[in-house]
């Protein structure tokens, strides 16, 4: 058997069921490594007595090896837990312990799942760098000099270091995939609505989603089971049968150059294991996903981030949460929104009316069309960047916007509802992760996830962090 801290999800359920381990031992090794790694800044908060203690019930229960009984996740701080605190990784918030659990994760604790730490994150969610100045930055295992991506940047460092043997981030533009892509792992974002969206502090109820973190397609399909109360088994495809669209003006543009020669090479290999690769892209796609992005996401942090406060009995004030607000980003975003430059109503309902219909019957038209399974693309056009590069990146010897720069391929998927999931293929020539995005039609999240499987087989990453 593997190390146990090595065990993804799956595995560790395996061992548990086999009764090679314990739950409690595979829970002292994870402490042992996650006391070992601090300067990685995975975590927000945890209980490592606690965490002893619900493992020790869970092997009197004689439960474990079935559903996740026994198993350690990291949750994303922006989810509500009974215990460990639900901070959004703000100021305003440190302190804050909710009353009840978020529906997602009460399924997870009903599995039998165990709350193993919450996970660090870009401030309230609001940026992909996971550069924190209230909880300080989360570090890429791969490079700790390097972002591991965001905005659930804490929950991706801890699984890509063997921390944690999964976890659920939260997504609204990239912030699962990415980080997924920029550690070395798979990030499953599902169709909007799936999963149930309460107890977690939001962006835009349009536009959020959780969604796992893992180290394999098979584990992220057994939370999403899970998550969704989804546990028919599907009808696996065969490589043969696959369709994989390939839209090269909108998503294959402007890439850093090890992550153009990743992506070619992937295509390459699906090609000669006889999938058929559709190369065709989708007219105004990029224009009209800008008409929808911003709009929704700026206008309904307003709205939104409010009304969780009040159901969570949270006497604050959205002038209060912006002045406890550290990362300079995140409270010039808050500042902006409360002032004349708020999101006027009138481009809200055009995104909401016009344009995301219109997007998403782009997506879905060119699907149907094509008789696409899904589409594939770098999950990111560039590889981790220094941390401190919070607002301007390099790229191909430009600066550019560090946000836009990063959610530029993953964003329209994610406008349009439509699930995704990145998975790792390869390394960069400075050791840095390369992550590949598949996008399918609306509701085909299973079969979506085979196909993510079938194409984890043919990439075979097998590369871990040197820690």
């Amino acid at each position: 058997m593997k190390n146990p801290t090595e065990l993804g999800v799956a595995e560790a359920v395996e061992a548990l069921k086999a009764g090679a381990l314990t739950s409690r031992a595979l829970v002292d090794a994870l402490i042992e490594r996650c006391e070992r790694l601090p300067d990685l800044g995975a975590f927000t908060s945890h209980d490592w007595d606690r965490l002893r203690a619900d493992a020790d019930k869970a092997d009197q229960s004689g439960k474990t090896g079935t559903d996740l009984h026994g198993v350690p996740l990291v949750l994303k701080a922006n989810i509500n837990t009974t215990h460990l605190t639900t901070c959004g990784g703000t100021g305003a918030l440190k302190d804050h312990v909710a009353k009840t659990n978020a529906p997602i994760a009460e399924k997870l604790f009903e599995a039998g799942a165990l709350l193993g730490a919450k996970g660090n994150m870009h401030e309230l969610a609001f940026g992909i760098t996971t550069n924190n100045s209230v909880t300080g930055p989360a570090r890429n295992p791969y490079d700790l000099t390097m972002i591991p991506g965001g905005s659930s940047g804490g929950v991706a460092v801890a699984v890509a270091a063997d921390m944690m043997p999964g976890g659920i981030g939260t997504d609204t533009g990239a912030s699962v995939r990415l980080p997924a892509a920029l550690c070395g792992l798979v990030g499953f974002r599902p169709t909007v609505g799936r999963y149930s969206g309460a107890g977690v502090i939001p962006i835009s109820h349009t536009r959020d989603t959780a969604g796992p973190i893992t180290k394999s397609v098979v584990d992220a399909r057994l939370l999403d089971a899970v998550m969704s109360g989804n546990k028919g088994k599907s009808v696996k495809p065969q490589l043969t049968d696959l369709r994989i669209g390939v839209p090269r003006a909108a998503f294959y543009g402007d890439l850093e150059p090890d992550v153009a020669s990743a992506a070619e090479a992937f295509l390459k290999a699906l090609d000669e294991a006889g999938v058929t690769l559709v190369e065709a892209d989708i007219p105004e796609l990029m224009e009209t996903d800008e008409a929808v992005s911003f709009p929704v996401a700026l206008y309904e942090f307003i709205q939104d981030l409010p009304i969780y406060l009040k159901d969570n009995s949270l006497d604050l004030t959205m002038e209060q949460i912006c002045a406890a607000t550290g990362s300079p980003d995140v409270k010039g975003l808050i500042e902006s929104q409360l002032g004349e430059g708020a999101m006027p109503e009138e481009v809200y309902r055009n995104a909401m009316e016009v344009a995301r219909p219109k997007l998403r019957k782009l997506y879905a038209d060119h699907f149907a069309g094509r008789r696409l399974d899904a589409l594939l693309f770098p999950t990111s056009p560039l590889t981790a960047r220094p941390i401190g590069d919070d607002e301007t990146v390099e790229l191909n010897g430009r600066r550019g916007p560090t946000f836009a720069t990063f959610i530029r391929n993953t964003d329209p998927g994610s406008n349009a509802a439509i699930p995704g999931v990145s998975i790792p293929v390869a390394l960069s020539s400075n050791g840095l992760p390369i992550g590949m995005e598949l996008n399918g039609p609306e509701n085909s999240d299973s079969h979506l996830l085979d196909v993510a499987e079938l194409l984890e087989d043919i990439a075979a990453f097998s590369f871990k962090p040197k820690l």
